[in-house]
């Protein structure tokens, strides 16, 4: 139990009180990708008491990572984002239960990682996920909050299937692949990420306690300090909330290739399911060289590519853009 006083500032707001953070504690919320957004929105309703946070990432903290996302330091280098994310977490609040899950979300993993989820806080690093996302909630009524940050603007918006405007209503096909900027090649501005990530965790507080979404869509300049608001009108041909398309649900499973964020990194997620040995493969691979073991990840280096490891098998192969030759890889080194 959570010690009496501990959410004193927070039940004496009228928006709240003692009802609202009643729920709040009930609530179990999933924040998938843990990057600037998702490690400000994690953070913050961790301490507002969410009662249970189930977090998702599929990446291992880098340097660069340092600037923008607030939950990791130097010492967690190469560790699983999730799996951090999770222990200091608890550290912050050891009266609710806080889940660190290092996976790759796609369409044969979500509805199961989000099984039981009363809302989603969005942290992807990608549309292909946030489209998918959009055809999971819009299946199971399931409250999402959308959030972008780029550059030195950001935005975010509470979407409730068949309340407000779906994520297709406000975007309805897919940007075609290279046609967005990304942190790598535009750039962020820490504080817009710190922004856009407490809007977040904000509109996911109101949902949470019963608040009416207001449909608007909260555009941020952090260079200018501007606030716009944009009402986003539900579609009446809307593919994903009026006709129920589900092209990304629908994929078939097999071994799951996608390129990360701002490039040079491949994610492959073979179609094994269960964990692998991990001693076993650093055992071999040390026969080739350097072998770094973290605990649930191995990390080691081969030709001029850079692997992380999981435990479930799943493998980030830096050093490469070409998903061909990223499976070449894994498949040399990893055998599988």
């Amino acid at each position: 139990m959570a010690p009496p006083n501990r959410y004193l500032r927070q039940t004496i707001l009228p928006e709240i009180r003692t009802e609202g953070q009643g729920k709040i504690s009930a609530a179990t919320v999933a924040v998938i990708g843990l990057g600037a957004l998702g490690t400000v929105s994690a953070g913050l309703l961790a301490r507002a008491g969410v009662g249970h946070l189930r977090l998702v990432d599929r990446d291992v903290v880098e340097l660069t990572n340092l600037q923008r996302q607030v939950l990791f330091d130097e010492g967690d280098l190469d560790l699983p984002k999730a799996e951090v994310a999770a222990r200091k977490l608890r550290a912050v609040n050891s009266s609710i239960t806080v889940d660190g899950i290092a996976k790759d979300v796609h369409a044969a993993n979500i509805e199961p990682l989000l099984e039981g989820v009363d809302l989603v806080v969005d942290g992807a690093d990608n549309m292909e996920l946030r489209f998918l996302l959009n055809e999971v909630a819009i299946r199971r009524a399931l409250p999402w909050v959308y959030g972008g940050a780029i550059a030195t603007s950001g935005m975010a918006m509470a979407v409730v299937p068949k309340v407000t405007a779906c994520f297709r209503c406000f975007l309805p096909q897919m940007p075609a692949p290279g046609s967005l900027p990304t942190c790598d090649t535009a750039g962020i501005l820490n504080t817009v990420s710190s922004v856009v990530g407490s809007l977040q965790a904000a509109e996911a507080i109101k949902l949470l306690v019963g608040e009416r979404p207001s449909g608007e869509l909260l555009m941020f300049d952090g260079w200018t300090t501007e606030l716009q608001r944009l009402r986003i009108a539900r579609r009446k041909d809307c593919p994903a909330c009026v006709k129920g398309e589900t092209d990304l649900l629908g994929a078939r499973r097999g071994q799951v290739i996608a390129a990360m964020c701002g490039g040079g990194t491949i994610s492959i997620d073979p179609a094994h399911k269960g964990d692998i040995d991990l001693a076993g493969v650093e055992g071999r691979l040390r026969r080739l060289g350097a072998v770094k073991s973290l605990g649930s990840v191995l990390v080691f280096e081969a030709d001029g590519a850079r692997f992380t490891l999981f435990s479930d098998g799943r493998a980030l192969i830096r050093g490469t853009d070409d998903p061909e030759r990223a499976r070449s890889l894994y498949a040399k080194y990893v055998g599988m």
